[in-house]
């Protein structure tokens, strides 16, 4: 208990420190560039060394990404798989939560997220990135999906639901600037896939198909 509790501290300031190193980039990059700063400035205003800084991160275009993609979808697949097959619509609920939960225990909010997207706007090299990243992230999730329901990553069901899935996250990150849409990013996802899913029900979509 005494050991699990103290693994437990180390985690959450491992987690303090790579979350003030993005900050700080984020910051320096939306107001001088990528390239108008250095890893000296961001360590100094931390309070960290050049040695940690690496520790966490290999490069500044990693410490303005901050959450490590791999860590990321390694924390997905475990949650994911460990819920076990419920039937497709469990799919999509699961993978929705445990975003939400990832989300918020990194402490991510809509104005973290605004920023982001407008120092990709700033930055072409993060953006080609940014969009390498993401086709790569619904290969692994369609993979992801594939395995814990037993059917081939091209399925036209596990496909869907990834498409499903980078919907909601790409249109709450549109409405985040509008009035009235959760400061929240996590309450703003689900409220994105509740629209989608009204949307789908109604008798008027069902027509649609008929």
């Amino acid at each position: 208990m005494i050991q699990s509790a103290t693994a437990g501290r180390v985690a959450e300031r491992k987690l303090a420190t790579a979350t003030r190193l993005t900050t700080v980039s984020r910051r320096l990059t939306a107001d001088r560039g990528l390239t108008g700063f250095t890893i000296e400035e961001v360590c100094d205003e931390v309070g960290v060394s050049r040695r940690t800084f690496f520790n966490y991160f290999p490069s500044k275009e990693d410490a303005v990404f901050g959450i490590d993609e791999g860590d990321e979808l390694e924390h997905l697949a475990t949650q994911f798989l460990s819920r076990g097959s419920r039937g497709w619509s469990a799919v999509i609920d699961d993978l929705l939560e445990i975003i939400v939960e990832f989300v918020s225990s990194a402490g991510l909010n809509a104005a973290d997220h605004l920023q982001f997207m407008a120092i990709l706007e700033r930055e072409p090299r993060l953006l080609a990135r940014f969009i390498g990243a993401g086709r790569e992230r619904d290969v692994a999730l369609a993979e992801l999906i594939a395995l814990r329901e037993g059917v081939a990553p091209s399925d036209p069901l596990a496909q869907a639901t990834v498409q499903v899935i980078s919907t909601v996250m790409r249109s709450t990150g549109e409405r985040l600037s509008e009035p009235g849409v959760a400061e929240d990013f996590g309450a703003a996802l689900t409220q994105t896939l509740a629209a989608i899913r009204a949307v789908l029900a109604s008798p008027s979509a069902g027509k649609a198909h008929a």
